[in-house]
């Protein structure tokens, strides 16, 4: 074999031993699906507070006993709210049962929406000094008993459809559904919703005047065990500069 020919052959031998390049294992190869956080289609972080431009009755002050107009509740229901005591409810550790998921958005008061991680949007609520996580993707098992807040499970909806999340059309919502929760309170008084309640909301955010923002959350409670129908309320809030007003404040049963 001629010099040349033995120069070739070593060489052929030496690539063939050499190990795959990585940009040459990764041809072809999808990119990496974009967070949560990088596709977010809105911005709902920073301070809001409650805009109370209904229910101002129910919301502002604590409802006589036995009062649930407006609420299509089921016989076991009724006899939980005739037999409400918020004594009793503080006297067992339970003065945060109207500040569960079913009913915290309609608590007045601050949230603040911020990113926990990229796939993790955190809200947390002065009023009762309450956080709740809406986790995208897959949401894992509860490490414990339920909690007031529950499991809540995120994604963004676009118009249309799915859309581009890497850079298609930046108009959506949220939508989160929440399950796993202990059982709590609709409003103050007592009207119930079970631990097998299933909350769906969704986030909304619409231009004000004066380049201001406004935040609309539509909250559908399914509680076959308490709720005749679905208990279905639409929660404002309006975009505030900073958190110099936030004001967290503990659970009550009465106030």
């Amino acid at each position: 074999m001629s010099t040349h020919r033995l120069i070739v052959a070593l060489a052929a031998a030496a690539a063939l031993a050499a190990p795959a390049r990585p940009h040459a294992q990764n041809r072809g190869a999808p990119p990496p699906a974009p967070t949560a956080k990088a596709s977010a289609p809105i911005d709902l972080t920073g301070y809001w507070v409650a805009v109370v431009n209904e229910d101002w009755r129910y919301r502002m002050v604590t409802p006589a006993k036995g009062d649930y107009r407006g609420v299509g509740i089921t016989a076991e229901a009724l006899k939980i709210v005739n037999a409400w005591d918020p004594a009793a409810d503080e006297a067992a550790g339970n003065q945060c049962k109207s500040y569960g998921a079913g009913a915290i958005m309609r608590v007045p008061g601050r949230i603040h929406l911020t990113w926990q991680d990229d796939n993790t949007l955190r809200l947390d609520a002065d009023a009762g000094t309450q956080t709740r996580l809406f986790q995208f993707g897959s949401v894992p098992a509860p490490a414990g008993p339920p909690t007031w807040q529950g499991q809540s499970a995120a994604r963004w909806e676009r118009p249309g459809g799915r859309g581009n999340p890497a850079g298609g059309s930046r108009t959506g919502s949220l939508n989160v559904v929440t399950t796993g929760m202990r059982a709590g309170y609709l409003r103050k008084n007592g009207v119930p919703y079970s631990e097998n309640a299933r909350v769906t909301e969704n986030f909304d955010v619409a231009p004000l005047p004066n380049g201001g923002q406004l935040l609309v959350v539509t909250t559908v409670v399914d509680d076959p065990r308490y709720l005749t129908q679905p208990f279905i309320v639409s929660s404002h809030f309006k975009k505030e500069a900073d958190g110099s007003k936030w004001d967290p404040t503990p659970c009550s049963s009465t106030w």
